[in-house]
Formats: C-alpha cells, structure tokens, sequence
C-alpha cells in the first residue's frame, strides 16, 4: 500500500494520463476517419488507400524505442508534451497537403503523428510505475479507458463542427486534421500543467521505498533487454500484447472489405467496427482489475483463448449481428492480453529498465500493425477471409501456449511460516 502522500499524488496522475488520452485519442481517431480516403484521392489508387495508414503504423513504430530512451532524459511528463505536439504539427502539416494536393506532406504529417501515437501509448506505463504491483492492473487500465471516451468525443464534434465547418469553405478532407491539432494541443497542455511531480521521480521513490522493506526485490544493475527477454515472465508479457496486436490487426483491418463483398453499407461496417472498439476500450477498468486479482497470467490465458473463439467465428456467417459480436470479442480479447501483458511487464522491470524496455515492446507492437496494415489486404485476396481467421487463431495459440507453459513451470513462492 502507498503512504498516503503518493497515494494521491498517484491518483492525481492518472487521471492526468486519462484526461490526456482522452483528447489525444479522440485527435487519431479523427484522422483516422479520413486516411484512406484522403489516401485514395491524392494516390489515385484504390489499392494504394491503405498505405498512409501503414506509412503512420511506421512513424508510430521508428519513434517508439527512442521515445523509451527519450522518457529517462525528458522524464515522462517532458517526453509526453514534446511527443504529442510533434502530432499536433504533423495534424497541421496533413491539413496543409490537402490545399495544394502534396501526397509527400500528407505522409510526413502522417509520420510525426505516428511519432506522437507512441509517445501517448506509453502513458500506460507512467501510471503503472507510480502504483505497487497489486495495483498496477488497475492504474493501466484507467488510462487505456481513455480509448473509450475518445470515441465518445470524436463523433460529437463531428457532428457539431463538421456542418460549420463546411458552411466556411473548408475543405471537408482538411477540417478532421484541424480537430486532430486542436485536440493534440490541448492533450499537450493538460500534460505539461498537470503531470507534475513527474512519474518517473515517483516511480523512482517508490522502487527505493519497496526496496527498503523488502531487500530481497532489488533488481541491482540495470539488465539489457536480451538478460530481460530471458527471464520467462517478461517474454509471456511481450508475446501477448505482440501476438494480441497481430491477431487483431489482422481481421479487424479486412473485415470492411469482407463485409463490402458482402453487399454490407458504410453504416452497417461503421457498426461493427464501433462494436469492436467498444470491446477493446470499454472493459479496461474490469481487465486491470482482474490483473490485480487473480493475476497476470489468467488474464493474459482468457485474452488469448476470446481472440481465438473471435476469429473461429467471424467467419462464420457474413450477417451484421455475427460479424459485430465476432470482432467485439476480438476487441475485449486484445485487451485483455493488452493490460494483462503491459502488467506483467512493468512488474519486471526496474526503473532503470522501464523506459527502453517498454518502448523496445511498443516499437514491436506498432511494426507488427504496419506489416499488417500492409499485408492484410494481399493475404485476404489470395486465401479469403475464413481462412485468415483460422490463421489468426493459430496465431493466438501461441500466447496461449506461452502463459500455461510459465504459469506450469515458474517456482512457487515460499510463504513464511
């Protein structure tokens, strides 16, 4: 249990990160909108729509591992503003290319937000480093919740600015990024005014706290990530947010077209994809939980065996409510390997090692959504759509696997008697 002193200093924090990842995600989720129709327009290609969104999965993946360099020096609440505002320029940027037609500005603006997208996914981890183990689960899944409400915003504004927008002359291409800026920004400044005193100080404190009362938890030496991806429980964590983002990737980006060959209209896909997300925001709050209770590993093995049970059955019937129950189950199961795993690894880890470590593990996860992103489209064309889930559930047996094997083989603590 933390003093009381960091205890609402944590608390304080946390809802910082979750203001944060409220406008921030509610800005990529706006771009998001318009990416691969702003992509087939300036490409001129139908095939080539999807290729801003793997150029932005790039930018978030080459930023990621230096941005976990970059947090050690800056500290978190440093790294966060400077990393959101480059989204916010690229926001900017984007918004510039639309008036004079660049495709070479629009994926540039589109890298830096992608540089910003991996600088905010690691906030999870600034609000687990300032919490005890028991209460990390927690603490993650109150910023990644952020997701949710970020959903809630976009559509909102939508509605409201897109008419006014409109009636002033502004391109309807160019006024989603607007929004991106302005929600970047305020992100940017709830970070800098509010993430104070810094996570990484905190967390520092805390570990010499622990460390003071329980002498036999002390990492010594910081490891490099080769000594700490050898330790089993470390790798278990890394696997499941890697395979767990594969895995939803990988039907989540093709189940429009499969719906589309199905004869499905825009609203009938938007409600299934809404279905998804809704399965991959809205139960933080009962996955960290768990995490805390029962543990990381049974959370990670139920995580892994719904993403299995989603892909066996997306391609079952091609029907609105099947399909929307399917990728909702793909959604909550990616969460639950994702802030099961994100647990599992900040429990690893000095804090020394958290920074690199965990921008190493986002920098895998943003590359597996770009090969994806690019991929998917290829693969769905040569073997179909039920075959790709089958190779999605095969994908998802390997956490699977990797969880009952650590759970069977790790050493049972010895209590005192």
């Amino acid at each position: 249990m933390l003093p009381s002193r960091q205890q609402t200093i944590a608390r304080k924090i946390v809802w910082t990160l979750f203001a944060a990842q409220c406008f921030g995600s509610a800005g990529f989720l706006a771009a998001a909108t318009i990416n691969s129709i702003l992509g087939e327009k300036l490409t001129g290609s139908a095939s080539l729509a999807t290729m801003p969104t793997a150029i932005y999965q790039l930018g978030t993946s080459a930023a990621a591992f230096g941005w976990g360099y970059g947090m050690d020096r800056l500290g978190r609440r440093g790294g966060l503003t400077l990393g959101i505002g480059v989204g916010a320029l690229g926001a900017l940027i984007v918004t510039f290319s639309v008036g004079i037609g660049s495709l070479a500005l629009f994926l540039f603006g589109l890298i830096l937000m992608g540089v910003a997208q991996s600088a905010l996914q690691l906030a999870r981890f600034a609000a687990a480093e300032v919490h005890t183990a028991e209460e990390r689960g927690r603490a993650i899944s109150n910023v990644v919740i952020g997701g949710t409400a970020g959903t809630l915003v976009w559509p909102t504004l939508s509605n409201t600015f897109g008419p006014w927008m409109q009636s002033l002359g502004v391109d309807e291409l160019a006024w989603p990024y607007l929004v991106s800026f302005a929600l970047f920004t305020i992100a940017a400044v709830i970070i800098f005014i509010l993430l104070r005193p810094d996570p990484r100080d905190i967390g520092r404190e805390l570990a010499q706290l622990q460390s003071e009362q329980q002498s036999d938890t002390t990492h010594g030496a910081a490891r490099s990530i080769p000594e700490i991806l050898r330790q089993p429980a470390a790798l278990v964590a890394m696997a499941a947010m890697i395979f767990g983002q594969a895995v939803m990737v990988m039907v989540m980006v093709i189940t429009p077209l499969h719906m589309r060959g199905h004869d499905h209209i825009v609203p009938d896909i938007s409600l299934v994809l809404s279905s998804h997300v809704f399965g991959m925001f809205a139960f933080s709050i009962l996955s960290g939980r768990l995490a805390d209770h029962f543990g990381r590993g049974p959370v990670i093995l139920v995580g892994a065996a719904t993403l299995i049970l989603a892909c066996l059955t997306a391609p079952l019937s091609p029907d609105l409510v099947p399909l929307g129950v399917a990728l909702f189950l793909l959604g909550l199961g990616w969460n639950f390997c994702y802030v099961g795993g994100s647990s599992l690894l900040a429990d690893q880890l000095s804090p020394e090692e958290r920074s690199r470590t965990q921008g190493f593990n986002d920098l895998l996860i943003a590359l597996v959504s770009a090969v994806g992103s690019f991929g998917s489209g290829v693969v769905f064309a040569a073997i179909g759509y039920g075959t790709m889930g089958l190779v999605g559930a095969a994908a998802a047996v390997i956490p699977l696997a990797l969880v009952l094997w650590w759970q069977v083989t790790r050493p049972i603590p010895v209590t005192a008697q």
